[in-house]
């Protein structure tokens, strides 16, 4: 067991450090070009696989941090990318029983890190802010999902925004794990938070410019 623990931390590593150079290569990059798209991949199937493993992680040597991690980036890069492929349901198309599984099962684990994170908040445990935060992250981003999953759409570009402001947001996650694991200096509260404070705005900035636009 210790040496499928070695193996998929190696993987988790590696995958995160492709993950963070082409993610971080794409947000100075020319958005929607042909680079564009194919750093995009690297950074998907990095952060994706970076997901992956850090739950084989948690779960071999149970780790709080890395199973957030886990379920936040596949969630938030699965739907991301899966919006590419439901661009009409503003016209009839109908989403699978797959996307309201992955779904369902954020909003559940999204409820856990809430009723979790008030629990530690109440033992005057720091920690709870930040599992309280990614709950009501969660919880907003599966709302969105279960709206336009049923037809609530305002924008015909609503695939288009949220690949954009969830793809965006694993990149967050990814800067915000390489920060946790390597501060030294910041209050870990800060260090779990601060990335979301400083680059969240970047979301709204590429969600408005797109927003009007004719694709």
């Amino acid at each position: 067991m210790e040496i499928i623990f070695k193996v998929f931390l190696f993987i988790h590593i590696i995958s995160g450090t492709v993950g963070l150079l082409s993610g971080t290569i794409n947000m100075i990059n020319k958005k929607g070009n042909k680079l564009h798209k194919q750093i995009g991949l690297f950074f998907f199937y990095g952060m994706l696989t970076n997901g992956v493993s850090a739950l084989v992680v948690a779960c071999i040597h149970f780790n709080v941090f890395l199973f957030i991690v886990g379920v936040f980036s596949i969630y938030i890069l699965s739907t991301a990318k899966r919006f590419l492929f439901l661009r009409g349901i503003h016209t009839g198309q109908k989403p699978k029983k797959g996307d309201w599984v992955v779904t369902y099962s954020m909003l559940f684990f999204g409820l856990c890190f809430m009723i979790y994170g008030g629990t530690l908040i109440a033992f005057s445990k720091n920690f709870g802010v930040v599992l309280l935060v990614f709950g009501i992250i969660s919880f907003l981003m599966v709302k969105q999902d279960i709206g336009i999953y049923r037809g609530n759409i305002k924008n015909t570009n609503y695939w288009l925004l949220i690949h954009i402001g969830r793809m965006i947001g694993a990149y967050i996650a990814s800067i915000t794990a390489f920060l946790v694991v390597n501060n030294t200096i910041l209050p870990s509260l800060v260090a779990w938070l601060a990335p979301g404070v400083l680059l969240t705005p970047l979301i709204f900035y590429w969600i408005n410019k797109y927003k009007g636009k004719a694709i």
